[in-house]
């Protein structure tokens, strides 16, 4: 740059060499084409690291463009709240530096608060003015990385950036990671931060290894099938055959014949020998779904099977020994199913060597973006579709849903949505009807939170319709008390939700007597 224009940058506050910036690669003309209205600035390299500048300030954002150019990252601009907003939903940023205050002097923070609620992983660093270091506190306490005071020192300014780019590498670094253990010990697929999650996948690891019996239990549709998978991958056998079975609507001789097989001439169709399932999994592992549908009578041979690892092919009284790893999978309540003598007792305590249960979608309502995330990416890939992401109001409304039908529904809708979705970003009118019409007018135009039922003194215990002569306090009490049962007691996602912080929400449960 030449030495007239440093010395303006120097005039207006800035100190340190900000880099000439040569033309632009081929990736950079085509970021910079895809956001008009924005200042692009050259990196040495193609983008690895994407920087989002947002200052009111034209020549300070300059400044600051420069320093990120400077380095080799990819940068651009924004001058206001509105815009700043935008260029973040529609790019991946990995680092945004924000002016604390400018058109409004909270804009900083909400911007900031915007970030940490729609792309956590992102880093941000706040400029404020020189002095105002508790401002600067307060923002690193809201989930700024870090703080720049002006005048803008643009050497220290690169430190500070690199190191918050190191941060967000080693972010990557580490989710490939976990990725790629994910993928070898069999966990690809099985998405979830939630505390119930959590303890299920430990259980994988911890019993996986073993060959001990394995009961999974769960309502339809929440993913038993990927932790019997995850526990044959994890054991000694992961290179033999998993073997699964649904045992619904299967009958007597249906289901024999299926786990036993049979020898030619065993029953008129039958032409040829054919392997049960046992003897096909020998070695690996057998996994029968929905077990608590087994017949009595088909229960005490597959008894008799596990107890004495032999099976007997239809048609012929030769036994045939089996080395074979067993788990069972039900969405019924198998003690209550003894209690009726619809089980047999010693075929439950016989599969429940250990047990894994999977919470329903509904009780592990953190886990649902982190689902959609996924899943957009999985069905966009097979329905060739360019999607990147969703709008915050349609994905509060999914968390919101109860999803009776679990992930298995959950993935359906998605795909729906990505087939139908006329842009590439999914949006509430992209829901389909049968989600979004138990939501009022009013909830989908602004919250995502379930229709309150007033169950205070001088209510009817019904649906809100009209709100006239309704207090603003019952109202609030109402909304943190629904928020709450809808996140399972979760304070700090229900913080979020209700667009408050975590000491608010805690004062007001306290001045309300909400239970939790």
């Amino acid at each position: 740059m030449e030495a007239g224009k440093e010395k303006q940058y120097q005039q207006q506050g800035c100190t340190g060499r900000i880099a000439a910036s040569p033309g632009l690669s081929p990736a950079a003309r085509h970021w910079k084409a895809s956001a008009p209205a924005a200042i692009f600035y050259h990196m040495s390299k193609d983008p690895v690291i994407r920087v989002l500048v947002v200052d009111d300030e034209i020549d300070h954002a300059d400044a600051l463009s420069e320093a990120v150019a400077r380095i080799g990252y990819g940068v651009k601009q924004a001058h206001n709240l509105i815009d700043a907003k935008r260029y973040f939903v529609e790019g991946e940023f990995d680092l945004v530096i924000t002016d604390l205050r400018m058109d409004d002097p909270l804009d900083g923070f909400e911007l900031l608060q915007f970030v940490h609620k729609t792309r956590p992983e992102t880093q941000v660093i706040v400029v404020t003015a020189h002095g105002d270091v508790s401002t600067a506190v307060q923002a690193m306490r809201t989930g700024a990385y870090d703080f720049i005071e002006k005048p803008l020192d643009l050497d220290l300014i690169r430190a500070q950036i690199r190191r918050a780019a190191e941060k967000v590498v080693m972010a990557r670094q580490n989710e490939n990671f976990k990725l790629a253990l994910d993928e070898r010990y069999g966990m690809e697929g099985i998405i979830g931060n939630s505390p119930a999650m959590q303890r299920a996948l430990q259980l994988v690891r911890q019993i996986g290894p073993t060959d001990i019996n394995v009961l999974v239990l769960g309502e339809s549709g929440t993913g038993k099938e990927l932790i019997a998978r995850a526990l044959h991958q994890n054991s000694r056998r992961h290179a033999g055959r998993f073997v699964a079975l649904n045992c619904a609507g299967l009958n007597d001789s249906t289901l024999e014949d299926e786990l036993f097989g049979h020898v030619r001439g065993a029953f008129t169709d039958a032409r040829s020998d054919r392997l049960g399932r046992f003897e096909y999994a020998d070695g690996g592992t057998l996994f029968m779904d929905e077990i608590g549908d087994m017949p009595l009578t088909m229960q005490a041979k597959l008894l008799r099977v596990l107890q004495d690892r032999q099976v007997v092919r239809l048609g012929t009284n030769d036994p045939i020994h089996v080395d074979v790893r067993f788990i069972a999978a039900t969405n019924k309540d198998l003690e209550e199913a003894v209690r009726k003598h619809e089980f047999r007792d010693d075929l439950y305590f016989r599969i429940k060597g250990a047990t894994i249960i999977l919470p329903p979608l509904r009780q592990r309502r953190e886990d649902i973006p982190l689902l959609i995330n996924h899943m957009i990416k999985k069905s966009s890939q097979r329905l060739n579709k360019t999607v990147d992401g969703m709008d915050n109001q349609a994905r509060d409304i999914l968390v919101s849903y109860n999803w009776p039908g679990n992930i298995r529904q959950l993935e359906n809708v998605i795909e729906n949505m990505i087939a139908l979705a006329a842009g590439p970003r999914l949006a509430v009118e992209d829901i389909p009807p049968e989600i979004l019409g138990h939501y009022s007018v009013e909830t989908v135009s602004s919250t995502a939170l379930a229709p309150i039922t007033l169950s205070g003194a001088g209510s009817t215990g019904t649906a809100i319709t009209s709100l006239a002569g309704v207090s603003l306090a019952e109202l609030e009490k109402e909304a943190i008390q629904k928020t709450l049962e809808m996140v399972g007691g979760n304070r700090e996602h229900a913080a979020k939700l209700l667009g408050i912080g975590e000491r608010t929400l805690y004062r007001k449960i306290k001045e309300y007597g909400v239970e939790e």
